[in-house]
């Protein structure tokens, strides 16, 4: 263990913009983080995983949502206490390399590095599919690599770019699912023309077998269906360090994450399964917003969905690319990667950290077609479980990070934890509980991911720990 961490001071910490050291720069203006705060909630795994989280849990679904929604509000509170204290471009994995030991700030931050270059592939494939069905002369592998490289480049060119694209991305889908609700809303209740009242209403969360037909366990299961739809909400945290005001961005952030999930999730999800019966051929068919889309008898619902998941595909495109560059970006600054991941151009971009990520992302891509079922396999069930893991490495950070900012910046915790540290405890043993639940499934291959994502991170301890001893004994040889 190191010794006792110290807080940096304002103006000291990595990844500041405008600090000696870093050429990270303030080139995110407060409507950027406000829509990357709003948008970044919203993934493309609310529109396409949905279907078979309401097809296993019911109307019950929305308990699960809750339930996750609570843990991640509980999680964010912790992660903007700390970020707002000391905004930073490492964000958690910063954190925890202060309060619990460098070993904690490596593992933490290539296992969340490993799992944004897999997204990468995950949603260039997605998006290369809607793509390849609307204009078919160009191969599927072919949109993968454009879409690829045109995010790469706009993340090349400034932060400025790269805010700018995730306005419009992120406006797109909080348009398009606030109008869902709204007009699903209103048929739900009789308010719209043209809709058959005895498909929709809110009698479909009791009927068809009642609020909870599968049993309240399957409440628990569909908490493992919908979990992993919540990351990237604390992106804003990670992009606050290159905004204007990093404090008021983290704490704007932090403080409307509670409306965000409510509004987005349990409000769009609650309108799906009131209008439709959660038992409807029709959502594992079509999924679940395209058949919620079709009852209300919108023509071309489908083409309609596609593009909204397109623009949410092209959001976590976005965001992963810029999210795994500053996270290596983070690394290098800390010693924990290449110096070379820490340098940027005269615009403020570390150009070799976003090359390296896309490489992998491109490597990736390469596995998905080519090995589909063994080595992408593995890919993406090793990284599915870090969510998991970057939460509780959060409740445990925080933990002594408070001790720390009391005890030397007390007038910097402008965001405090509700009920400390209780709250905070209860947070993480919900997630060992999850991640414990997860090794009971067999069904949805939570087991396996748990594993190999258990294999992964302790691959990157091992790694971590002996990297700290080497530059213990070099340290210790130094003074001698």
């Amino acid at each position: 263990m190191t010794s006792q961490p110290t807080l940096t001071k304002a103006g000291d910490g990595p990844g500041k913009p405008g600090e000696p050291g870093s050429g990270l720069q303030a080139g995110l203006k407060n409507r950027h983080l406000s829509m990357i705060a709003i948008g970044g909630v919203i993934g493309a795994g609310l529109f396409v995983g949905s279907s078979s989280g309401i097809a296993t849990a019911g109307p019950g679904i929305l308990l699960s949502y809750a339930l996750v929604g609570t843990l991640v509000v509980l999680v964010m509170r912790m992660l903007g206490e700390m970020s707002a204290a000391n905004p930073t471009s490492g964000s958690f994995s910063a954190h925890a390399d202060r309060a619990l030991g460098p070993w904690a700030g490596f593992s933490i931050g290539w296992l969340y590095w490993f799992f944004w270059v897999v997204v990468l592939a995950v949603e260039a494939t997605a998006g290369a599919k809607i793509l390849e069905g609307w204009i078919p002369a160009v191969p599927q592998w072919g949109w993968a690599l454009i879409v690829m490289v045109v995010l790469t480049a706009t993340n090349l060119a400034s932060v400025g770019s790269y805010g700018e694209f995730e306005f419009w991305f992120a406006g797109i889908k909080v348009v398009a699912i606030a109008a869902f609700i709204v007009v699903g809303g209103l048929a739900v209740f009789g308010l719209l023309p043209g809709v058959d009242s005895e498909q929709a209403g809110l009698a479909n969360l009791t009927e068809h077998g009642g609020f909870l037909p599968n049993g309240a366990g399957a409440i628990l299961t569909g908490v493992l269906l919908v979990v992993f739809s919540f990351m990237g909400s604390e992106i804003p945290t990670l992009a606050a360090g290159e905004s204007e005001d990093p404090q008021r961005a983290v704490t704007k952030a932090t403080n409307s994450i509670i409306w965000r999930i409510a509004v987005f999730y349990l409000g769009s999800i609650f309108v799906v399964v009131a209008l439709l019966p959660w038992d409807a051929q029709s959502i594992v068919d079509q999924g679940s917003y395209v058949a919620a889309l079709d009852s209300l008898g919108i023509a071309n619902a489908g083409q309609i969905m596609n593009f909204i998941v397109l623009t949410s595909v092209l959001s976590c495109l976005n965001s992963g690319l810029y999210t795994a560059s500053r996270m290596a970006f983070s690394l290098g600054e800390r010693g924990d990667a290449p110096k070379a991941f820490a340098r940027t151009t005269s615009r403020g971009v570390p150009r070799t950290a976003i090359l390296v990520s896309v490489v992998f992302g491109f490597v990736a891509v390469f596995f998905n077609y080519e090995f589909p079922d063994s080595v992408f396999l593995f890919l993406v069930n090793s990284s599915g479980a870090v969510a998991l893991f970057v939460w509780l490495v959060i409740c445990f950070s925080q933990l002594r990070m408070r001790r720390i900012i009391q005890a030397e910046a007390p007038e910097r915790l402008v965001v405090r934890m509700w009920l400390f540290p209780y709250l905070t405890w209860a947070a993480a043993a919900v997630i060992v509980f999850v991640l414990g639940y997860m090794l009971t499934d067999t069904e949805y291959n939570g087991r396996t991911t748990v594993l190999l994502s258990l294999l992964v991170a302790a691959l990157v301890l091992v790694v971590a720990v002996v990297k700290q001893r080497v530059a213990a004994r070099k340290a210790l040889a130094g003074t001698d």
